[in-house]
């Protein structure tokens, strides 16, 4: 026994020295490929820094990680200009090592702070900028407070940032209007695999389309995207409607199933069903600046999704909430869809869940104490729930929506990615639109520098 410890003890020694080699090397690399006005004392914070942790939690979204045994980050870095992004890229390539972008940490399997294998962490919080221009209707952001007639068709949840607006196809409450935020992008800037920096022009349309919805992450890193405003009509109306089962639920729904696509496209009516809990929500009345709170009320939780194609039977609504029953705080989101969303074709972007869907449906389950037993009732819970709704969603494939990540669909193996393998989870996300993506990723990144659980592969010809 006393060898055993003694090998652990000289085992964890040597992971400790290694790790400290690799963030002292990666400093010196960084710091030779600077340019002359870098912050470099203020962007790098190592693992045994005082400020590391605090970066590290401060925007997760979902707490359920912050107890995860898997390795975090080397290094936080928190750049402010792009040179600092280009030589981070450059030195994680010198030295083997990933990279995971972050726009707020807002990805429900916290995708963007853990990894297996040793890997730097690039949190984008310092780039804020934005430019407005009102005569074209357009701006760069790195909208809020300009006027009252523009606004832009971003997604709902306050948690979500630029990155996942644009690359994740975020939906709010203009969507039945002007589609997603991603149908409303004009350019964007990204750092390639190569530390360069391209506009639309220079990346070509293949990997424009790409980054519109296809998950931006598996390309490379995004630092602007150029929108177009679109104005606001005066009679738009958006609301949600909350229920408890106590409420008349089975009643509520039904109905609303029947007529929420086939309103006018001004008409923006979402559903909760909620058994009990709090939401986090920007109400009515709000000031803008509650979208700039990074320290929302979190709970640990587990979601998942599908595309509702025809309306749930009462039988089938009534077995939903049953289940419901068996739970403390869980949610049930209905977003309509129709309007704007049935004159686009699939293949217009990366998110192919156009024509021929009610609506949007979100399962969430909450739970304020964690732990692995925890943790694992509750996602065990969800599971069920999951497989108990499969008579009554899309099919062939059964469609999910990227934003709502979810690692039960699969994931892709480290090492030995696979596309026929990825093609299981894949098709869940984007359907026929997949291949093209792997097309995509297989011309622009074909040593899969940028990649994680879930990212495109590569296609086995390359």
């Amino acid at each position: 026994m006393r060898y055993l410890t003694l090998v652990f003890v000289l085992l964890l020694s040597i992971s400790w020295a290694t790790s400290y080699l690799t963030q002292e090397t990666f400093m010196q690399c960084m710091a030779t490929q600077f340019g002359p006005y870098t912050k470099f004392v203020e962007i790098i914070y190592a693992s045994n820094s005082s400020s590391y942790s605090y970066l590290l939690q401060s925007s997760q979204q979902n707490p359920r990680w912050l107890n995860s045994t898997t390795p975090k980050s080397l290094l936080i870095i928190t750049p402010f200009q792009e040179s600092e992004i280009q030589a981070a890229i450059l030195c994680s390539k010198k030295y083997g090592l990933q990279i995971r972008v972050r726009s707020v940490g807002h990805d429900y399997e916290g995708l963007s702070y853990l990894y297996k294998t040793p890997f730097i962490l690039v949190d984008l919080i310092n780039l804020r900028t934005n430019e407005i221009n009102l005569e074209d209707e357009t701006a760069w952001v790195h909208i809020a407070k300009k006027n009252e007639i523009h606004e832009f068709p971003a997604g709902i949840c306050p948690s979500v940032r630029v990155g996942g607006h644009f690359s994740g196809s975020s939906f709010g409450t203009l969507l039945r209007k002007y589609g997603l935020a991603a149908d409303n992008v004009l350019d964007a800037y990204v750092i390639n695999v190569n530390g360069e920096i391209v506009d639309r022009e220079a990346m070509g349309e293949d990997l424009f389309w790409a980054i519109r919805g296809g998950g931006g992450a598996s390309f490379g890193i995004i630092l602007s995207w150029k929108i177009k405003l679109v104005r606001v009509p005066p009679r738009v109306t958006a609301f949600t409607i909350r229920k408890t089962l106590e409420q008349g639920a089975t009643k509520l729904v039904s109905k609303w199933q029947h007529i929420a696509d086939k309103q006018h496209e001004d008409l923006f009516i979402r559903v909760i069903i909620q058994d009990v809990g709090n939401g986090t929500q920007k109400t009515k009345g709000d000031p803008l600046e509650v979208l700039l709170d990074r320290t929302l009320h979190k709970s640990f939780f587990k979601a998942k999704s599908d595309f509702v194609k025809e309306p749930i039977s009462d039988i089938g609504l009534e077995g939903v909430w049953d289940r419901f029953l068996k739970e403390d705080m869980v949610f049930m989101i209905m977003d309509p869809y129709g309007g704007r969303m049935n004159k686009i074709a699939e293949s217009e972007t990366p998110f192919p869940h156009r024509k021929g869907n009610l609506y949007n449906l979100q399962y969430l389950v909450k739970w304020e104490v964690n732990s692995i037993r925890a943790s694992n009732k509750h996602v065990h819970w969800i599971r069920m729930l999951y497989k108990y709704m499969k008579p009554y969603v899309s099919r062939y494939p059964r469609s999910t929506y990227l934003n709502y990540r979810d690692l039960d669909l699969g994931t892709n193996k480290e090492g030995s990615m696979s596309y026929s393998e990825a093609r299981v989870w894949g098709v869940k996300y984007f359907k026929g639109n997949f291949k093209r993506l792997a097309h995509v990723k297989s011309n622009v990144d074909p040593n899969n520098f940028f990649r994680n659980e879930q990212s495109i592969p590569l296609l086995p010809e390359y």
